[in-house]
């Protein structure tokens, strides 16, 4: 058994998330979470909304609230929604509680003592009306390279060249469309070239990576650059320094205090438990951490963060890079294990934008649809190693074909035909060679599919489990157990059924990661008592610290099927069983076309 850590990317609490999001790191992570439960790993997964920065700033004023305020309502939003989904987190949470900026303070100071955060003279844009810095983003130009005149101030998406906003000709504003000014501003530095080495040397060691992600990471390496972690802003976390702790216009980065948000998260975890130090079983480095295993998903916008500056932040505090130095107070931490980076989905062949209405949010497609209609498809067409488009008819075609056809149908005629005939489920009695292959199918499903999933392989894992659900379907049409009516024939028409419920039960197990909310359904529908898939609660808390209390998601999942073939018991009463899938019309695809479009 080992402790496995589920980092997931920490959704902006700027607006509610979309499915695009939740397809990079939302159901692939719970996929895995729950599998590797079921397997008897002790799990820990964790995030929480990402609340710091311009954007949320920008937003709060033109709403006319505080910061505080928006963080408060996208964050429950947020919450809800991933409830909806059955995301199992351990610790879902936030960026503004007391205990995060601790932690981001602790590891900011352990990196400055370490000479890995340095100050530095730099032109930083400000907007005039509002005398607050701009973010390179919000700024665009003409890039003086190639001439592109909607350049960003990072970089230009026409040549792909990273840029500083001064470098742009006639830069502007994309808030007011105002001209910013260029000013002199002290700053502190992240010192990444001190870091080069170091990370090298460990990803030439990272194996089974998916190839973007290693090859985007260390092709990172060629031009590392000192980056800038403060900002002239007051919204975020504040600086832990003398002459800098009480200053309303300086403050942390907010890229810098988000991907600590996993070591504070499981932190403010462990406190919540009664076991303050039950962290460091999947973070220490030292023995404590020896058997921890750390997987970090995401979409591939976020690679650079994950696999270059948070390696180069662990690493620091721990004292491990160029220039050496000692540990902090929390000692030295693990590195990830591997970086789990999803591709983009787009929608009906266009990117996802809130902004330009081609969206469809968490919430309002819950409000419609079945969430693990959803789960299936992003699980069996989702971006996992390619971009990939979401299309209402190719959804619709999934959710009736797969769902409901293969899967829905298996359940449904198997113990509808088992509990007409018997009422419980029947005996076993001289299985036939036919018999006992499928059964063999089935209990070798367990080392395959759980394979897959555990090498973040979950297109062609739900592809096996549904492949063992098609030797079902088809091992009934042949056996037709319908046309054994004979008193004589009962036996083997029991025995035929016997197996059918028994398939139905593994296969049932095999896609418990994939599609939990049915999941359930399936257990109880054969007889089965207890939680089958245990499902997150939202739990209303106080700060640990006297901050606001704020929603948070957690759970019990101790409980819960494991990852093994159970035999059925036979005399287990049955009762007819209801649909377990929802067949979509063919109206839907225009319905919600016409939505898009009017959206638009």
């Amino acid at each position: 058994m080992s402790h496995v850590l589920a980092a997931v990317a920490w959704p902006y609490a700027n607006g509610p998330r979309h499915i695009g999001h939740v397809s990079g790191f939302g159901v692939p992570s719970d996929v895995f979470s729950r599998y590797m439960r079921m397997a008897g790993h002790d799990v820990l997964m964790v995030s929480g909304t990402d609340e710091h920065g311009t954007p949320i700033q920008v937003q709060a004023d033109a709403e006319g609230v505080t910061p505080r305020e928006l963080a408060d309502r996208y964050n429950r939003v947020i919450v809800e929604d991933l409830h909806g989904l059955g995301l199992t987190y351990d610790l879902f949470t936030r960026t503004t509680t007391r205990n995060h900026y601790a932690v981001v303070q602790e590891l900011f100071e352990g990196l400055h003592t370490n000479g890995y955060i340095v100050a530095r003279t730099t032109l930083g844009a400000i907007s005039p009306s509002t005398g607050r810095t701009l973010p390179d983003r919000y700024i665009e130009g003409t890039c003086p390279i190639c001439g592109y005149d909607k350049a960003r101030g990072d970089q230009c998406d026409n040549c792909t060249n990273q840029l500083d906003p001064e470098q742009l000709i006639n830069p502007r504003s994309r808030i007011n469309g105002e001209t910013p000014q260029f000013v002199e501003t002290e700053h502190f530095f992240l010192d990444l070239p001190a870091f080069a080495e170091a990370i090298g040397s460990w990803l030439e060691h990272r194996e089974n990576w998916r190839p973007n992600v290693l090859k985007f990471s260390r092709n990172l390496l060629d031009d590392l650059q000192p980056r800038a972690i403060t900002r002239d802003l007051e919204w975020g976390v504040p600086i832990p320094l003398d002459g800098w702790r009480d200053r309303a216009d300086k403050r942390i980065y907010v890229w810098f205090d988000a991907v600590i948000g996993y070591l504070s998260a499981s932190i403010e975890w462990a406190r919540r438990t009664g076991d303050p130090e039950a962290w460091r079983q999947w973070w220490s480095a030292d023995a404590q951490g020896k058997d921890a295993l750390g997987y970090y998903f995401m979409g591939k916008d976020n690679i650079v963060f994950h696999s270059v500056i948070w390696p180069a932040l662990l690493l620091g505090y721990s004292g491990e890079g160029d220039k050496g130095g000692q540990a902090g107070s929390l000692g030295k931490l693990n590195l990830p294990t591997e970086v789990v980076s999803s591709e983009y989905l787009t929608m009906e062949g266009k990117k996802f934008s809130s902004s330009n209405r081609v969206v469809i949010y968490v919430r309002d497609f819950l409000e419609r649809y079945d969430a693990d209609a959803l789960r299936y498809f992003i699980a069996a067409a989702g971006p996992e190693s390619n971009d990939t488009d979401f299309t209402w008819a190719e959804f619709v075609r999934r959710n009736n074909d797969e769902l409901v056809a293969g899967w829905g149908n298996l359940v449904n005629r198997s113990i509808s035909m088992a509990a007409k005939n018997f009422g419980v489920i029947p005996p076993l009695v001289s299985p036939t060679p036919e018999d006992e292959a499928l059964l063999a199918v089935a209990r070798a499903g367990f080392a395959t599919v759980g394979e897959l999933i555990g090498k973040h392989r979950q297109k062609a894992a739900i592809g096996e489990a549904m492949k063992v659900v098609a030797e079902a379907n088809k091992y009934l049409s042949e056996q037709a157990p319908w046309k054994l009516k004979a008193e004589e024939d009962k036996p083997r028409q029991g025995t035929i059924l016997h197996v059918a419920l028994q398939v139905v039960a593994d296969a049932n197990t095999l896609l418990t990661p994939f599609l939990p909310h049915s999941a359930q359904k399936v257990h109880e529908l054969l007889g089965g008592v207890g939680v089958h898939a245990p499902m997150p609660e939202i739990v209303e808390v106080d700060d640990l610290d006297g901050g606001p209390g704020y929603p948070v998601l957690t759970g019990d999942y101790t409980v819960g099927a494991r990852w093994e073939s159970v035999p059925l018991v036979a005399g287990t009463p049955l009762n007819a069983p209801k649909p377990v899938f929802r067949k979509l019309e063919p109206s839907v695809v225009d319905e919600e076309l016409a939505r898009l479009a009017g959206d638009s």
